[in-house]
């Protein structure tokens, strides 16, 4: 065979290589064209916005649909999405969405929805006695989609979304809470129905009285088989406070839990107007809170750092005793507590205020709603009631620290607070009194008048019931009392009428 023979064999093969390889892509092209307008015919159906308003419901596990979808290419807007719920969610609201639609997921059976934003996001929840945990409820309101071709997936891929504002309202056990103003972003974590959320402004106002408005910095979260895990949150509080926090919720049984600390919060911001003049200083408080008992739980231990007390009722009354100005305006140097919440009940437990070398209180109290109930150990320095007969012997003794203690009670309210240290140093220093008349009679009359704006009998005569129904007092303290104040008191009739009446002193 010629040479020129065999360049036109070899020629002749190369061209039909080439034309069906040019065929082929021809071919490819053409189905990939049709495959792509069947597939956007079916994106542009009414069937694919009902499949999609199906899997949304079951996402939520509520009952809803999207309005009508504009399309450009494979991306669509639509103004909203409403649906209703008869489980944790309520009535779940979304506005202003713009997706895409991949068809990267062909094979994998799965449609690609990335790209989404939301204007917003508004959500009612209802979260009181969840009770056990309960398999999610599966939406059976909305009309089944048309069945799509074998080929087509029936599955949905969010790959993540943007939230422009999120609203949510809340009922909760101890009462409504609520969330405004939050920006979000979603992106799909590691594993399957598994995302990692991303939360910045907005505040939240929750049902606990300790908690005021929370102005959130950011949060980070995961949510990943019904469970949302708060990796991290930072907000701020109150004036100046600071918070951090982190904890799970279970959305299956409502159960929650969070621990945390705050920090730059001053103690008049928890005080009402009266006790912000009279406490100040600087706190901070580690937090934990927990539904796992049923009812919310808070508790902590908070710490106060340049404290300082001033015009309390019962360092008034030891200043007036011990006749020094030195516990109208105390300089704390120590002052912290361990502290629970439940039920709106505060119990302050391993309570101590301390001023080095002057007093320190030591004890328990109960705060319900405005009434107090407390009961405590108060320590003094030695010799700074002594000028006061009885009180360091009969009402304070010798104990640790180098102090004398004394028993008190703490009753009353926030607004108007109760102690029974007073009683008990009248009564002390009105039986010393008999012991040495007339001199030390005088000066206690002086005290009580100045002090307590009594009259001298009945200053000391209140202490005398309290001597008598406490430590048993001999009969007759009364008529001493008489005898020595005279015309004081409105004396009963004389039992015996014959005496002549005593005529009546000019």
């Amino acid at each position: 065979m010629s040479r020129r023979s065999r360049r036109r064999g070899t020629g002749g093969g190369q061209g039909w290589l080439g034309k069906a390889a040019l065929g082929l892509i021809v071919a490819g092209v053409l189905v990939a064209a049709i495959l792509y307008a069947r597939v956007r015919s079916y994106l542009h159906s009414d069937g694919f916005r009902q499949f999609l308003s199906v899997k949304a419901s079951q996402a939520a596990n509520v009952d809803g649909r999207f309005t009508p979808f504009r399309w450009d290419g494979l991306a669509v807007d639509t103004s909203a999405f409403e649906a209703t719920g008869e489980g944790l969610i309520k009535d779940l609201r979304v506005e202003g969405l713009h997706t895409e639609v991949g068809v990267g997921g062909l094979r994998r059976g799965v449609w690609e929805i990335r790209g989404s934003r939301v204007q917003r996001l508004e959500v009612s929840v209802d979260a009181r006695n969840r009770g056990l945990p309960t398999a999610p409820r599966v939406a059976t309101k909305a009309p089944p989609p048309p069945r799509a071709r074998g080929w087509l997936p029936r599955e949905v891929e969010l790959q993540g979304m943007e939230v422009g504002e999120l609203v949510v309202k809340a009922l909760l056990d101890p009462g409504p809470a609520s969330v405004t103003g939050m920006k979000l972003r979603v992106e799909p974590a590691a594993k399957k129905d598994a995302f990692r959320v991303e939360v910045a402004d907005g505040t939240i106002r929750l049902p606990f009285g300790l908690v005021p408005e929370l102005r959130l910095d950011r949060a980070r979260l995961r949510y990943q088989d019904g469970q949302v895990f708060l990796n991290s949150a930072n907000a701020s509080a109150w004036k100046d406070g600071r918070l951090a926090a982190s904890g799970e919720w279970d959305a299956a049984c409502g159960r929650y839990a969070l621990e945390g600390d705050v920090a730059g919060v001053k103690c008049e911001d928890l005080c009402n107007e009266d006790w912000s003049k009279r406490f100040i200083g600087d706190l901070e408080s580690d937090f934990t809170l927990d539904n796992h008992g049923g009812a919310p739980v808070a508790r902590g231990r908070l710490t106060v750092r340049n404290g300082t007390l001033t015009a309390l009722p019962v360092l008034d009354t030891l200043a007036a005793y011990a006749d020094t100005r030195r516990f109208r305006v105390l300089s704390l140097s120590e002052a912290h507590t361990d502290w629970r919440w439940k039920n709106g009940e505060i119990l302050l437990s391993n309570l101590v205020l301390a001023s080095e070398g002057l007093v320190r209180l030591e004890g328990n109290l109960v705060i319900r709603g405005k009434a107090l109930d407390g009961t405590f150990r108060l320590g003094l320095a030695p010799g700074t009631l002594a000028t006061i007969p009885g009180a360091e012997t009969d009402v304070f003794v010798a104990g640790e620290r180098g102090l004398v203690w004394a028993p008190l009670r703490i009753t009353g309210t926030l607004d108007d607070p109760k102690e029974d240290i007073t009683d008990r140093l009248i009564a002390a220093a009105g039986l010393r009194m008999f012991d040495v008349l007339p001199e030390t009679g005088e000066k206690v009359i002086k005290f009580s008048r100045s002090v307590l704006g009594d009259s001298p009998y009945k200053a000391v005569d209140k202490g005398v019931k309290i001597i008598e129904a406490g430590a048993g007092v001999v009969e007759g303290v009364g008529n001493i009392i008489d005898g020595f104040f005279g015309s004081g008191r409105p004396k009963e009739p004389e039992p015996t009428p014959e005496l002549e009446p005593k005529p009546e002193t000019p």
